[in-house]
């Protein structure tokens, strides 16, 4: 009685619940708002290359916590009181991870790890014990927490050392994370998995990491709305404030109209629904959640600082955002058609070429520029694509 009571928390296979996105997952999400906000202010406030790097790597632990709850969820019925009991319980501990990240590197550096190591340990011993009664998950689950447990133990000691070795004790601990996945979480005595373990619903993970894409652009949109709102008006802030709204717009045409819809179809009906998961929403959508991130500090930038220029620096934030989102965006759409799309090479390229001339430029005009190759891209994928040109894209 009790492995059919473990079994009744996981969805239903082949009902209409089975890759529905509940209201929990989406009440869920909201925690990750404000980490998405602190990110990209702690990222402004202190926009040297250590604050990028630290802005980077808890980029990798915000975005790695969400995405195995994503996986976890994507078996679990969140309408299972078992399960929603865990994701409340995860809600907390992501709202304290969240209000950390500010002082992650300061004083609440244990606060931060200990929330963190809580949210990824705790997740998958649960989702382990809830998939006792299927072998194969249940081995997974455990090779999972068996290295979430190793990598905790560099977190929990970076969060006790100072600055130096805290940066480096949690770089180690983000490099094990990340090499578990691609290593099929490999144990001694335990074997690795397969992508054929993953049976996931590409349905559920494609609408997951779409609405996770929405809660970034959509901090992108509120930062741009705010600063505009503390400034006095002139036909330079409306200026910036335009460039801002419309680049967001034209990021979110670039990874809705078509790469999120094919997405979506092919992993439904792909064999190894698991490794194309891996691949494609795992890791591809890092540099677009980074690209969004840092387009939203650059314009912050671009409000402050509208007539700088030589600044290479800020000039990296704006162009980098739409560089990252487009290398994001790039290596998803490929990962899900098999091709890579000419229009985001191209773009890459135009946004290299204007590397060369930004800096003789004032920062505001580098924004509209950037903004500019991010409609061409948008616009070539969409004759191409929509209109059925051939040529769009290359194996």
């Amino acid at each position: 009685m009790a492995g059919t009571s473990k079994r009744n928390w996981l969805r239903a296979k082949g009902s209409p619940s089975e890759s529905r996105v509940t209201f929990l997952e989406l009440f869920f999400d909201l925690v990750f708002v404000f980490s998405i906000s602190q990110l990209s202010h702690a990222l402004a406030a202190h926009y040297t290359p250590l604050g990028a790097l630290e802005a980077c790597l808890m980029t990798f632990a915000v975005w790695w916590v969400w995405i195995f709850t994503a996986w976890v969820t994507n078996w679990l019925d969140p309408d299972k009181m078992p399960v929603r009991g865990m994701l409340v319980v995860l809600m907390l501990l992501g709202l304290v991870l969240s209000a950390s990240i500010p002082a992650a590197f300061g004083d609440k550096g244990l606060l931060f790890a200990g929330a963190y190591v809580l949210m990824q340990v705790g997740r998958s011993l649960f989702a382990a014990y809830a998939v006792k009664s299927d072998a194969s998950k249940y081995q997974n689950f455990v090779r999972i927490s068996s290295w979430l447990i190793f990598s905790g133990v560099f977190w929990i000691a970076g969060g006790l050392l100072e600055h130096d070795a805290r940066m480096i004790a949690w770089l180690i601990a983000i490099a094990i994370e990340y090499a578990g996945p691609a290593s099929g979480f490999a144990v001694p005595g335990l074997g690795k998995s397969t992508t054929l373990d993953w049976d996931v619903s590409g349905a559920h993970m494609a609408e997951r990491c779409a609405l996770f894409v929405i809660i970034c652009l959509g901090e992108a949109v509120l930062v741009s709305g705010r600063t505009f709102s503390e400034m006095p008006f002139s036909t330079l802030t409306a200026v910036v404030f335009g460039t801002g709204f419309v680049g967001t717009v034209a990021m979110w045409w670039l990874y809705f109209r078509f790469g999120h819809e094919r997405a979506a179809h092919r992993i439904e009906h792909d064999e190894k629904p698991g490794g194309l998961a891996r691949q494609a929403f795992t890791y591809a959508h890092i540099p677009i959640l980074a690209g969004i991130i840092v387009h939203a500090v650059a314009v912050e930038f671009m409000f402050s600082h509208p007539h700088e220029s030589g600044n290479l620096g800020v000039l990296a934030s704006v162009l980098g955002g739409s560089g990252l989102f487009l290398a994001g965006n790039l290596w998803f759409k490929g990962a899900t058609s098999g091709r890579l799309p000419l229009s985001h090479l191209a773009g890459l390229v135009l946004l290299i070429l204007l590397a060369f001339i930004a800096p003789f430029i004032e920062l505001y005009l580098a924004g509209i520029l950037a903004t500019l190759v991010l409609i061409i891209v948008a616009a070539w994928e969409y004759k191409s694509l929509a209109g059925g040109a051939v040529g769009h894209t290359v194996h």
